[in-house]
């Protein structure tokens, strides 16, 4: 091997070095996800956690949803943490109190649902997170197409 070729051969190295480093970065970085906020009550260890009257979700500093007790909101993030603040409001006419939270999302979960009123009992992640799994609604079950094999005649030759 000349000269010239172990240059060739420390190039393309380098390259493909730079091209997996830059393949690696961007899996963690760029990655999608759609967070799903629930203001719903829970049970959790035996003891049901109530979800307030309200809670505000504010992402980046632009409102992403206000949940009253038993809805749920959305937001689309980027990236592996996710930074959101919350102002709640425990019964009707209350005072507010705001609370920031900064959470980790799963590399291996595209559709993560928060539960808001256990996130803020102060529960681990194991109670408050869960995938989001979307089932078909009645009516793409209903419009399903069923194939069955009518092709069991068609392939009778008889006794030979």
């Amino acid at each position: 091997m000349n000269k010239t070729d172990k240059k060739i051969w420390i190039y393309r190295g380098l390259a493909l070095i730079v091209v997996i480093g830059i393949a690696a970065a961007m899996f963690v970085i760029g990655r999608g996800h759609t967070i799903y906020f629930d203001n719903k009550s829970a049970e959790v260890g035996g003891t049901t956690i109530d979800a307030p009257y309200s809670i505000e979700v504010y992402v980046k500093g632009e409102k992403a949803a206000k949940l009253k007790s038993g809805e749920r909101g959305m937001a689309d993030t980027m990236g592996q943490t996710f930074d959101m603040q919350l102002v709640v409001t425990k019964e009707k006419g209350g005072t507010s109190s705001r609370v920031n939270v900064s959470l980790p999302i799963p590399y291996n979960m595209d559709g993560v649902i928060l539960n808001l009123p256990v996130l803020l009992a102060g529960k681990g992640p194991e109670d408050y997170l869960t995938e989001f799994i979307p089932t078909p609604s009645a009516e793409e079950e209903a419009d399903e197409e069923v194939v069955t094999d009518e092709t069991g005649d068609l392939m009778d030759f008889g006794d030979e």
